[in-house]
């Protein structure tokens, strides 16, 4: 198991960077002020040098402004609240970024200024990604792009040889591109594409040595699972310390657990995973024009309960109809959606316990650290 002591500073808010010499740590609290006079983000931040430890610390938190703007660390409504338009303006997504992650109530960390531009670059392709991915939603999906993919059973889908990662990612999830049908895709693992997409643009821009190094991986076997979490993904927050619930940065991807334990018997419906946006937004995977809000994605789940039914051959199963229409039902009646919402918001259950809790992640996905000379990606085939 990988150790992820280095990136956390759990006592600690905001963005921090470590140095062992105070000039690199002026220089870099140098390059993040010009980079937020770039974007627009200089009300909104304050940015510190201080000892820390036997290093130095630059610690980016939020100004009485940013503060205002989020209050009880509620960075749904960040983006209303700044009047951005970040679809339009891709400049003000990264602005987006770099607030919520300011706003953090526990450190997101990084060894070098480069590393912490690159996260959000890293970000930034995954909500561009997520916005754009439609896929047909089947647990048991097997279908990509022969041309650029083969199957082997124990290995997964690998990467021609010859074929552009990116190139192949961004044809299997995105249909205009493709201009062929929906391949067939779980959540878990479209999310898994969303952001494996997104490391993969970075290092193709960045880092062409690691990006060749992932393209050898998939070409012989694909990290999936919890093997494409030790490789790519480390956590901030936990049951016992969990992250504020209305706290999302875009380009997370996040699980929304299902806490009714017999709908959650219907394979492909335990729970959801997601991408989150921006503006308060989280991306449907199926249906790419109708982004969920946090209180769409609330109900759909809760509804799943309604739409359980075991077929002639007496296993379980999902009507999607039905909870369609239960979901509209409920939006008709504000005290009804009101009670279920508020059921809903609250954290999960641990593995294997359907009690009182909730679908609310206490955790939020973060990609590790992706330059030269810093990275801590785990590539091994």
């Amino acid at each position: 198991m990988a150790d992820y002591s280095k990136h956390r500073i759990e006592e600690l808010e905001g963005i921090c960077l470590l140095f062992n010499q105070e000039q690199q740590a002026k220089t870099a609290a140098s390059d993040i002020s010009s980079w937020g006079q770039v974007v627009d983000a200089q009300a909104y931040l304050n940015i510190t040098v201080d000892s820390y430890q036997d290093q130095y610390l630059v610690q980016v938190t939020a100004t009485p402004a940013l503060l205002a703007l989020t209050p009880d660390y509620d960075t749904l409504n960040l983006n209303k609240r700044l009047g951005l338009d970040t679809v339009k303006d891709p400049a003000q997504l990264d602005l987006e970024i770099l607030l919520c992650l300011a706003r953090a109530p526990i450190a997101y960390c990084f060894p070098s200024f480069e590393e912490l531009q690159a996260a959000i670059r890293v970000r930034h392709f995954a909500v561009d990604a997520a916005r754009r991915t439609e896929l047909a939603f089947n647990p048991d999906g097997y279908e990509r792009p022969q041309e650029c993919w083969t199957y082997d059973e124990n290995s997964g889908f690998l990467l021609r040889p010859g074929v552009d990662m990116v190139e192949a990612l961004i044809k299997t999830t995105q249909p205009e591109v493709s201009g062929k049908q929906l391949y067939t895709f779980s959540c878990g693992r479209a999310a898994e594409y969303i952001v494996l997409l997104a490391i993969a643009q970075e290092l193709k821009g960045h880092n062409q040595t690691l990006y060749k190094a992932l393209e050898k991986q998939w070409q012989t076997r694909a990290l999936l699972a919890d093997d494409f979490n030790d490789a790519f993904i480390f956590e901030i927050g936990t049951l016992e310390h969990p992250l504020p619930m209305r706290f999302y940065v875009p380009g997370s991807r996040l699980w929304f657990r299902n806490p009714d334990s017999r709908s959650a018997d219907v394979e492909g419906f335990e729970g959801s995973w997601v991408v989150y946006h921006g503006n308060g937004e989280f991306c449907n995977l199926w249906e790419r024009a109708k982004p969920f809000s946090l209180s769409d994605k609330c109900l759909e789940i809760y509804h799943w309960r309604d739409g359980v039914y075991f077929d002639t051959t007496g296993e379980i199963k999902m009507n999607e109809d039905i909870v369609r229409d239960k979901v509209l039902e409920s939006k008709q009646s504000p005290e009804l959606c009101k009670t279920i919402i508020e059921r809903m918001m609250r954290y999960r259950d641990v593995r294997g316990v359907y009690a009182e809790g909730g679908c609310i992640d206490a955790s939020r996905d973060v990609v590790r650290w992706v330059c030269p000379g810093t990275t801590d990606l785990v590539l091994g085939t």
